[in-house]
């Protein structure tokens, strides 16, 4: 019987779970936002929350548990210095969940996975806008431009024996 076994198996083995989880959560600490499914965010919210927990704690145990799970020395040290600290003051509920819709290909709902102190890059600013693309060199607007010559129209073969 199945009596406290929260585990969502998402269709996979308990080694390509543990896997898979722990590179969304690396994934989640390296961005701030993720873009999944909606059953594989609900299933890395906790793992997440509890990552940033040991971040909060700040202990060499704490800092090895979390080495040992998420496998990155340098992600470990970007969720203790800069992610943690942030959340300091929080109890609780450090990550957010937004659906965003049904996938194309397959139907499967979408939805975000954030840092709920996450705060996105804006596009509109003028830092992030693109250059325009450069002229094109005066030399290379004083040579003519060749017109292609006009097809001749075939004319139609004679036919020989008569």
């Amino acid at each position: 019987m199945r009596h406290s076994k929260k585990t969502v198996k998402l269709g996979r083995s308990q080694s390509h779970r543990d896997a898979l989880l722990s590179n969304q959560v690396c994934s989640l600490v390296k961005h701030g936002r993720i873009r999944t499914t909606l059953a594989k965010a609900k299933a890395v919210k906790p793992l997440a929350e509890r990552m940033l927990t040991l971040g909060k704690k700040g202990d060499l145990h704490a800092r090895r548990t979390a080495i040992s799970y998420l496998k990155d020395k340098d992600v470990v040290k970007k969720l203790f210095v800069e992610i943690a600290p942030a959340s300091a003051d929080r109890k609780g509920g450090y990550t957010r969940i937004t659906k965003l819709g049904a996938r194309l290909s397959d139907s499967a709902p979408m939805a975000y996975l954030e840092w709920v102190d996450y705060v996105p890059a804006d596009t509109s600013s003028d830092e992030e806008i693109a250059e325009p693309a450069p002229e094109a060199a005066p030399e290379a607007e004083a040579k003519p431009k060749k017109k292609a010559a006009p097809k001749k129209a075939k004319e139609p073969k004679e036919e020989k024996g008569e």
